[in-house]
């Protein structure tokens, strides 16, 4: 039980983009998905939807496979959206800003702050789920807090467009996501502002 809880606040962390720049909404940056589950052929783990308690969490090189992952993002936007290249690089930029600030040691505070929160929140729905007042998926969303994960969904929904040559797909979904990327960035700037 530990582990599991463990590994959800791992995954948790993760799925903020500004603690280990997994969660910049867009899967660039410095940091590992949080939400792995299959792999695919270039080694990456890849999946629709997080489901925390039957994944394995693997952070080692988080940093150079979240680079690289940028880099693809970006190759992407050059291909498919070219005109918001500059938008993107922006709001890429704004997030590694962001997340040195939130992982600065004048934010530590701040940091055990919200991870005690997260944990208690955590640990009231498991309460709720044993008692069956809650379902295993009801869980999963609340504890990524509703949104937070469809940044995830709209990489792997991205990834499969791209795949499938699929470009006014790729491209809206492109779009999606840097909305998405940018709501994030305002909702680290308000953790950080607290």
């Amino acid at each position: 039980m530990k582990k599991r809880m463990l590994i959800i606040l791992l995954g948790l962390i993760l799925a903020m983009p500004g603690f280990a720049l997994a969660n910049v909404q867009t899967p660039g940056g410095n940091e590992k998905p949080a939400v792995p589950d299959s792999q695919d052929k270039d080694g990456e783990k890849d999946t629709e939807e997080c489901d925390c308690e039957k994944q394995e969490h693997n952070h080692k090189d988080w940093q150079a496979k979240m680079a690289e992952r940028e880099q693809k993002l970006l190759g992407w936007v050059d291909q498919f959206t070219p005109d918001k290249k500059a938008e993107w690089t922006k709001v890429l930029a704004e997030k590694k800003e962001l997340r040195n600030k939130w992982l600065s040691p004048e934010n530590a505070a701040k940091r055990e702050k919200w991870k005690q929160e997260k944990m208690s929140k955590i640990q009231e729905l498991k309460k709720q789920l044993d008692a069956g007042k809650i379902t295993k998926e009801e869980f999963v969303q609340k504890a990524h807090g509703g949104k937070a994960m469809g940044h995830w969904k709209t990489y792997h929904d991205l990834k499969k467009a791209v795949e499938a040559k699929n470009d006014k797909t790729a491209a809206e979904l492109l779009n999606q996501l840097l909305d998405q990327s940018k709501q994030h960035n305002e909702k680290i700037k308000t953790m950080l502002a607290e």
